[in-house]
């Protein structure tokens, strides 16, 4: 074939849309029949023959035909073959920009309920692993460096709490996709007597669109498919990458299974984190598709245009990105195996107690200023003394401050999580309500 043979043919991709575009079309047919449009004789051949057509694509032996550019002439094209000129009657008050409108928008609605299934059951592995590691101290990290104590679980539930609303944007989405465009035409609606609500019941659709030259050209519902899926890999690869850190050397806080782990081509003691690597660089390929559909829109004028061809490929590798993504990163959480011991030791170093000892003096009526400048000095006299702070003795302390008693001993790790007993903090109490609240979350949506 000639490159202008192929150059508009995009049956290569939009074939994902079968079971959508049979399912509009059956539910359009049937409308027609019951509106008196076409005889129910027709209605019953035409849906006959696409239940063929349907089974004729799952079963591998559907005919393809790039001379007929896309999914829905080529399922219009077979429909002909098989019950003969009745099959153009199929496409009476439609036109393929109402069409490819509605399977878009049926196909979105879809995989927004799919991706927040895979979303869930990643919720659902942090959970399951924060629920075991509910007493594990380790380092909270500012800056990269090691700022304060917190306990591993409040750790983990930070990212449910991102996926929490990474389901939300795709909530917003499947609402935003929920309008059933199919009666626009080709922008200016059709002159028969249809029955849109009818339609709309058939296939789910609780809205229909108020403006046919809008409901062709509208693609903001995939707009924010990719921005949430862009949002959605963006919390993937912050996971991805506080586990590249961790399982390091320098770290040694967690374990991943071999599965997940590849060998050096020439180094044969490494084991590199390709997964949650991969997990990273994907994530910049769905910030490009989210720029592709945002460029392909900017300048187009009412109200159908070709180029909206565009917004099928770069949709469907998002859809496929992001899936993969998840799964693998829903299997790395189950697989980690953390190294409690070693995250314990790390909170021991570091000075990590110096803004409890800050909070002692506040509690001793200093202003927390005033408090904040004297651990300062502490801090480095202890860095100097080649100490943590909350080893030295009292005799030290009081160098800085008569207000230091005994009870300045009684700071410790568990002290330091335990007074984070505020709503969203990391006292033990605090994340025991947090698991409860997450678990509550899962059930309602999935009986998890």
């Amino acid at each position: 074939m000639k490159p202008s043979d192929i150059y508009t043919v995009s049956i290569t991709y939009d074939w994902r849309l079968y079971r959508q575009d049979i399912a509009g079309s059956m539910a359009h047919v049937k409308m027609l029949g019951k509106q008196s449009i076409i005889s129910k004789d027709d209605v019953d051949a035409i849906c006959v023959g696409l239940s063929k057509i349907e089974n004729e694509i799952e079963n591998g032996t559907f005919p393809w035909r790039n001379d007929l550019e896309d999914i829905h002439m080529n399922i219009e094209g077979r429909l002909h073959t098989l019950i003969g000129p009745v099959a153009g009657k199929l496409h009476t008050a439609r036109s393929r920009n109402d069409q490819i409108a509605l399977d878009i928008r049926m196909y979105t609605k879809d995989m927004v309920l799919k991706v927040i299934e895979k979303i869930t059951l990643t919720q659902k592995a942090l959970v399951t692993q924060a629920q075991s590691h509910s007493d594990v101290i380790l380092p909270g990290y500012t800056h990269l460096q090691r700022a304060q104590p917190v306990v591993l679980a409040h750790h983990l539930l930070a990212y449910f709490e991102m996926f929490q609303r990474d389901i939300s944007r795709f909530e917003e989405c499947y609402n935003s996709a929920d309008v059933m465009p199919l009666g626009s035409g080709a922008l200016a609606g059709v002159p028969y007597d249809i029955d849109r609500d009818h339609v709309a019941n058939e296939l789910g659709f609780n809205q229909i669109s108020s403006n046919s030259m809008d409901a062709v050209s509208d693609r903001d519902f995939l707009i924010q498919y990719h921005a949430a899926a862009a949002i959605c890999m963006m919390h993937i690869s912050r996971l991805s990458e506080e586990l590249v850190l961790w399982s390091s050397q320098e770290f040694g806080f967690v374990a991943m299974a071999p599965e997940f782990r590849t060998g050096s081509s020439i180094m044969p003691q490494k084991q590199n984190p390709d997964f949650a690597e991969i997990a990273r660089g994907k994530t910049g390929r769905v910030y490009g598709y989210l720029m592709s559909i945002l460029t392909t829109l900017k300048g187009l004028p009412l109200t159908y245009n070709r180029d909206l061809q565009e917004d099928k490929e770069v949709f469907f590798d998002t859809v496929d990105s992001l899936f993969a993504t998840i799964d693998v990163t829903t299997l790395m959480i189950d697989s980690l195996k953390f190294n409690s011991t070693k995250m314990t030791e790390a909170a021991n170093f570091g000075n990590m107690l110096a803004t409890d000892l800050a909070d002692y003096l506040v509690s001793k009526g200093l202003p927390f200023r005033e408090a904040h400048h004297i651990i300062g000095k502490i801090s480095n006299y202890a860095n100097d003394k080649k100490k943590e702070v909350h080893n030295l003795t009292l005799k030290e302390y009081r160098q800085f401050s008569d207000l230091f008693e005994q009870d300045v001993s009684e700071i410790s790790l568990e002290s330091s999580v335990r007074a984070r007993n505020v709503i969203g903090g990391t006292s033990p109490k605090r994340v025991k309500k947090a698991l409860l609240t997450a678990k509550t979350i899962l059930e309602s949506r999935y009986g998890y």
